[in-house]
């Protein structure tokens, strides 16, 4: 049997930006997959991803996400692939809510460029945005798009040129301690590493079912809308990326129209799900309603007709924030995920700490915010 370095088990985001970032350090790597990624199963696709650094949920992610914008440009160069565009970014709430403060407060602490705005600045500089009277918002230039699908092919064909193997369509059923390494099963046989990396999002907690990690996977529906009036708004030159903290604790997201509709979503707030038996064909009158109501009332031109739908994964921890660590009982296995249903824009940078964490025990971040004992009860 064939022994490699490290194994990998989901190949999502961040799971094909660390088998690059291992494999282009001369580490032998295996990854696994149960799909074939990119691919609309798991809660890396939907065309489009917000990038933006004056990030609200703590300045501790901010010299992540920095780090981040440098490897998906490098990246981009090598793969020849526009992989990120830049559009400037809109975050709206009450002035005291956590997206308006939030960003501000990272935007201080960082030394980041941004404007804070009136609504009625807003309503002049972008009338697609119907600001309501008592709402403040945040505008940074460097915010803009990932294109995910396009992001995770680079990753994983970066991988294979740098020599990792990857096996697709191969489904994991659990791993074992083996001496100082792992013996990882799968469904076409069993593979020993040195090290093992678990980055398998909504299926993560079923390969650590010892841990019994307070982990939730939510259902999250995607919405791509006809514009009803001025549609050259949405044009991605006059349309800012945007996030709307509605209420406090409520938000949606959205993005210009690159083509084929406004996308727009609600951040969280879906039902809880088994990702084995996720409904991701149908989607209700009632996931529609619940997003048109705040669009009729804050975003009226864009509420014309549904062009499309998607379905996608979040897996939360209770406080929203990523969970990153070594098994408490096996310092050869690193969990990397779940990412609460932000953590896309920071793959690059976490699939370069994943591996700076198995080959030199730390990373370049601080990133104590995401321990994995934080869980552990």
């Amino acid at each position: 049997m064939t022994s490699y370095d490290v194994a990998i088990i989901g190949l999502g985001a961040m799971g094909s930006a660390a088998a690059y970032q291992l494999a282009k350090r001369g580490v032998s790597v295996i990854g696994f997959d149960r799909f074939t990624p990119p691919h609309t199963m798991g809660s890396s696709h939907g065309d489009t991803r917000i990038i933006r650094e004056a990030y609200h949920e703590s300045p501790a992610y901010v010299p992540i996400v920095q780090r981040a914008y440098e490897l998906w440009d490098e990246l981009a160069e090598e793969a020849g692939e526009t992989l990120l565009q830049q559009t400037g970014g809109l975050m709206l709430g009450e002035p005291e809510g956590e997206t308006v403060s939030g960003a501000i407060r990272s935007a201080e602490l960082h030394g980041l460029a941004y404007e804070v705005l009136d609504a009625d600045e807003v309503r002049k500089r972008w009338p697609q945005f119907n600001a309501p009277d008592q709402f403040a918002a945040v505008h940074e230039d460097r915010s803009g798009i990932l294109f995910p699908e396009k992001c995770i092919s680079a990753q994983l064909s970066g991988s294979i040129r740098v020599g990792a193997e990857l096996r697709y369509g191969t489904q994991v059923s659990g791993w074992v301690k083996d001496g100082d390494g792992v013996n990882v099963h799968t469904d076409s046989g069993d593979v020993s590493a040195g090290q093992l990396l678990i980055t398998a999002g909504a299926w993560m907690p079923g390969l650590v079912p010892e841990l019994a990690l307070p982990v939730e996977i939510e259902r999250q529906v995607l919405f791509w809308f006809e514009p009803a009036l001025n549609a050259d708004l949405f044009d991605p030159t006059h349309c800012p990326v945007y996030i709307w903290e509605y209420e406090s604790g409520h938000a949606f997201y959205g993005f210009p129209n690159l083509g084929d509709g406004v996308k727009i979503a609600r951040h969280h707030d879906g039902r809880v799900v088994d990702p084995d038996f996720l409904d991701r064909d149908e989607v209700s009158d009632v996931d529609e309603e619940m997003l048109r109501k705040q669009l009729s009332r804050m975003m009226p031109y864009a509420s014309g007709r549904v062009i499309r739908s998607e379905v996608c994964m979040y897996t939360n921890t209770p406080d929203q924030h990523y969970l990153i660590g070594f098994h408490p009982e096996n310092a050869s296995v690193l969990i990397g995920s779940p990412c609460s249903g932000h953590g896309f824009k920071m793959a690059s940078a976490l699939g370069e700490s994943f591996a700076e964490l198995l080959l030199d025990g730390e990373s370049r971040h601080d990133l104590s915010l995401f321990a994995l004992d934080r869980l552990l009860t």
